[in-house]
């Protein structure tokens, strides 16, 4: 397999980014009037869970998932969630979300005293478990990317799901290593 790996990229005025590959998701709306973008938050999703390279997650996200595919599917069937970054296993980053729209893709949550996170933050899923180590090649897209984002918004801190839904969400995991983020 070819890694994919990405490399620095710039964003348009809406905050597509170039070189990512874009399957727009409609789960997605307008940010609160003048609502800054200052925080990162680090998911891993994969779609039955520990199951990696299939378009499960793809067609979540833009809400074409056949519900009846996986049993796995029935426990979530009707949800509409979305998020701004999907990297994959090799490295690629898709889109479905410009940044310049709310992603949904953090639910209730709270962040340094401030609740639904989905309004000023961006969201990134890898594709991975809580049980599995993420990829040199994830690592290799992810740093850059977050230097990308951090030169366009005011971003303050980069965490993982579980930091702003303590209790609720136990993502990225204890296999994620916060310190390759440079």
């Amino acid at each position: 397999m070819v890694t994919a790996a990405f490399l620095p990229g710039t964003l348009d005025a809406h905050g597509w980014l170039a070189g990512a590959q874009c399957h727009p998701s409609p789960n997605c709306d307008d940010r609160p009037p003048d609502t800054a973008i200052e925080l990162v938050v680090i998911h891993n999703i994969s779609l039955p869970p520990g199951v990696f390279d299939g378009d499960a997650v793809i067609r979540l996200f833009t809400n074409q998932l056949d519900w009846d595919a996986h049993p796995y599917y029935q426990g979530i069937r009707g949800l509409q969630v979305s998020t701004h970054f999907f990297i994959r296993r090799d490295g690629e980053v898709i889109q479905f979300v410009p940044c310049s729209l709310r992603a949904w893709h953090a639910g209730v949550s709270c962040w340094d005293g401030r609740e639904r996170c989905n309004d000023f933050s961006i969201g990134i899923e890898l594709e991975g478990t809580d049980d599995t180590p993420f990829t040199d090649a994830q690592y290799a897209s992810l740093t850059p990317l977050l230097h990308t984002l951090k030169q366009a918004y005011p971003i303050q801190d980069v965490v993982g799901h579980s930091d702003i839904a303590p209790g609720r969400k136990t993502d990225p995991g204890p296999h994620f290593d916060w310190s390759r983020l440079g």
